[in-house]
């Protein structure tokens, strides 16, 4: 998968597991799972092929893994009991498993660790909704989220995107289930079984993938394909699955774009898509993220089917994540912004060739917003580590507390950097293609990136472009800290498309509360606007304080909170928030079904900033509809105890 002379530099170790990963490393894992419907469980066991990789005085004694609220019943190495003991729990990281190997093992060596467990109620990595929290309301639903480290709650594991491994599983349920990998049985023609019966569901997935890219989601759920394997010469097919219930429009919101961007990525990076079938799930709202980049299967919000196709764009972001992030990984937390950063760079790029120059600008603009807010947010509570690309974690610090738009949107920038100053996209892109080349399947470091992007134009442009990268201020993109980037980007932007928004926030800025002048607003201003051109509009209109008088007209006039896009529908109550509390009821109402983090976050703390009851009363009353990892991060914002 990779070229055999890719040499990696030595990495800082990951700070953020247990695990012996530098000695031993997991090979190919195999779950044999069976979903507990009743008791809300996953039990079984885990069996690890694993190879000794390091060199250690008296060879290999001991595996150590990562786990957090498990119960281990027993474990066997190469077929027999082994001792094993749980340290004491982290808060955040977990406990170690201590597995002592029956004899010492040297490099090169192999052997099998198998692990027989059960999750517990407290395990962050599954979200357990009860039929009544579904679509159809007659069914459970699970569904798992383990990016950062929450994998280790639902598998004893080397829980670090330093470790890929392939894995195969095998997990019984009464409710069809969905598996990150390639289903083997039931056959793929075959309709799910919902009836209550146990069905063995048995996956594959051959690709390596580290531990965070293991995903599961259980339900009734029904799928529509959209395109077949073979169809224009590709190498995939692709899908939608969702419950019956949102069959139809998922799979119409979806069918127009999304095999278009999987062939679009493969021209761009020059590498075919690796992992054979890319569908969309569309999750129930609970879901805290817009989509995550599960490999076959991306997970999506419900948020996404705007009804007018004005949102797939975030497909387009988790399937650029079949080059970066999934084929090439960070190798640790700390190095996020490779994963992201390329990500964002290249559904950018989807947008410019699929659309135009114009759309690409757009979303750097409407990014540009985002990552203010994030800089500004990390400056205020004085977690200007945050801020920097490469983050120096502390020891034990959880990777979710750094969760922002910084590695997504400075990092994009910063590749829109380079790419003009080496000379354009024209010059920029086959070195971007000759990155996926080299590194694939490899999760790598920043040092490691670096040295390739001064290799690869020392080959392809000499001296002169060796000049113009020693040119970038690299401490201050990698490492620097503060509210602004080191270069103005926004000078680069194709502001085309911005231009008329930018217009109408500057008249209702200038019309204030005068009536007369708020009255020769209508609806025809934003009749052909898209989705990105209204969200543009609002944040800039943002920027200005508008009295509650024209916060009224403005929903009165454009009927942002009736629109049913969450997009606009964010945007409209934190400027409507911020102008008073007249509209925190209806946004407390709006909120309680919003599991993405990127809806429910900030309007929780701006209905905080104005009704702090209100804002701590509904969260408390609504706390169990969130997804774990959501609740944790609203309760923290809030200043609330669960």
């Amino acid at each position: 998968m990779t070229s055999p002379s890719t040499v990696l530099l030595p990495h800082t170790p990951d700070h953020a597991t247990y695990s012996n990963y530098v000695s031993v490393e997991t090979t190919h894992l195999h779950l044999d799972w069976t979903i507990n419907w009743e008791k809300q469980l996953v039990g079984g066991s885990v069996k690890h092929e694993m190879k000794v990789v390091g060199e250690e005085e008296g060879g290999l004694k001991e595996v150590v893994l990562d786990t957090r609220d498990l119960e281990v019943k027993r474990v066997e190495v190469d077929g027999k009991d082994a001792k094993f003991t749980i340290s004491a729990a982290h808060e955040t990281l977990g406990s170690a498993l201590h597995i002592a190997l029956p004899t010492s093992y040297a490099k090169g060596n192999t052997f099998e660790v198998l692990i027989n467990y059960s999750t517990t109620a407290d395990c962050s990595a599954l979200g357990w909704l009860e039929a009544s929290q579904t679509k159809g309301g007659l069914h459970p639903y699970l569904y798992s989220q383990s990016q950062a480290i929450h994998a280790r709650s639902l598998i004893p594991s080397q829980d670090t995107p330093s470790i890929k491994s392939t894995y195969s599983a095998s997990v019984h349920s009464t409710l069809p289930v969905l598996l990150s990998a390639i289903r083997i049985s039931p056959s793929i023609s075959a309709p799910l079984e919902t009836g209550g019966k146990t069905v063995e569901y048995k996956y594959e997935q051959k690709v390596k993938v580290p531990s965070y890219l293991i995903a599961i989601a259980a339900g009734n759920l029904v799928y529509k394909e959209i395109s077949k394997q073979g169809e224009n010469g590709a190498s995939w097919r692709t899908g939608v699955w969702s419950e019956p219930e949102q069959i139809e429009a998922s799979y119409w919101e979806f069918k127009e774009d999304q095999a278009k961007f999987v062939a679009a990525a493969e021209k761009l990076t020059g590498r075919s898509y690796d992992w054979g079938v890319y569908d969309v799930l569309v999750l129930p709202p609970a879901f805290p993220y817009g989509g995550m980049e599960n490999t076959c299967l991306t997970f999506a919000t419900p948020t996404l089917l705007a009804g007018d196709r004005s949102l797939v764009d975030v497909v387009g972001h988790e399937i650029s994540h079949s080059w970066f992030g999934n084929l090439i990984g960070c190798s640790s937390w700390a190095h996020f912004w490779l994963n992201e950063g390329f990500t964002t760079y290249l559904e950018r790029l989807l947008m410019q060739a699929l659309h135009s120059p114009a759309e690409r600008g757009l979303s750097y603009i409407i990014g540009a917003k985002a990552l203010s807010d994030s800089l500004e947010g990390f400056e205020k509570k004085g977690n200007k580590r945050f801020q920097r690309l490469v983050i120096p974690y502390h020891e034990g610090e959880d990777p979710d507390d750094a969760f922002s738009t910084v590695p997504y949107d400075k990092g994009s920038n910063f590749l829109l950097h380079l790419e003009i100053t080496m000379g354009g996209l024209d010059v920029f892109l086959p070195y971007v293609q000759s990155y996926v080349k080299t590194f694939a399947g490899l999760s790598i470091s920043t040092d490691d990136w670096k040295a390739h992007l001064y290799a690869y134009f020392t080959k392809n442009g000499g001296p002169e472009a060796v000049k113009k990268l020693d040119g970038v201020q690299w401490d201050a993109w990698l490492n620097g800290e503060g509210t602004k980037l080191p270069v103005d980007m926004s000078q680069f932007y194709d502001a085309s498309l911005a231009d008329a928004a930018y217009d109408l926030a500057a008249r209702w800025a200038a019309a204030g509360s005068d009536e007369k002048k708020l009255a020769a607003f209508s609806k025809e201003d934003i009749a052909s606007f898209g989705t990105s051109q209204k969200v543009v509009f609002l944040e800039k209109l943002e920027t200005s304080s508008i009295s509650p008088l024209a916060v009224a007209k403005l929903d009165e006039i454009y009927s942002f909170t009736q629109a049913g896009n969450a997009e606009t529908a964010l945007r409209f109550y934190e400027i409507a928030l911020a102008s008073g509390d007249a509209y925190a009821q209806q946004a407390a109402v709006w909120v309680q079904d919003k599991g993405r983090m990127k809806f429910c976050r900030p309007i929780f703390v701006a209905i905080n900033k104005v009704a702090p009851e209100l804002a701590k009363s509904t969260f408390k009353e609504h706390a169990g509809f969130y997804h774990p990892i959501a609740r944790r991060m609203i309760a923290k914002d809030l200043g609330v105890k669960l």
